[in-house]
């Protein structure tokens, strides 16, 4: 089974600032991705940034990602904090099957 647990509902910082936000996961497969979305006021979700199972931490423009494989953990920093980067943030799992 796959599941998927953040550690704060609510975390706030200054503009300009930065803030980190941390997700748990479990999955017995051994390809997967970690998807970050953030959720607009007016409820639009939209994708920040992805993390693969096989790669080195992911970065992209003002976010950053530290991946902990051994433990089942993903942080997202966003750094520079902007006033549009206040949202609800949201991390989901999906595992990679190849069909032969």
């Amino acid at each position: 089974a796959q599941k998927v647990t953040q550690d704060q509902s609510d975390v706030s910082s200054q503009l300009g600032q930065s803030v980190t936000l941390n997700c748990r996961y479990e999955t017995s497969w051994r390809y997967y991705n970690l998807f970050c979305y953030k959720q607009l006021p007016s409820g639009q979700m939209t994708y920040v940034i992805r993390q693969g199972s096989q790669v080195t931490n992911a970065r992209k423009e003002c976010y950053s990602v530290n991946f902990k494989k051994a433990d089942k953990s993903i942080s997202l920093t966003i750094s520079a904090l902007q006033l549009e980067d206040s949202a609800k943030y949201f991390c989901a799992l999906s595992v990679s099957q190849c069909l032969k």
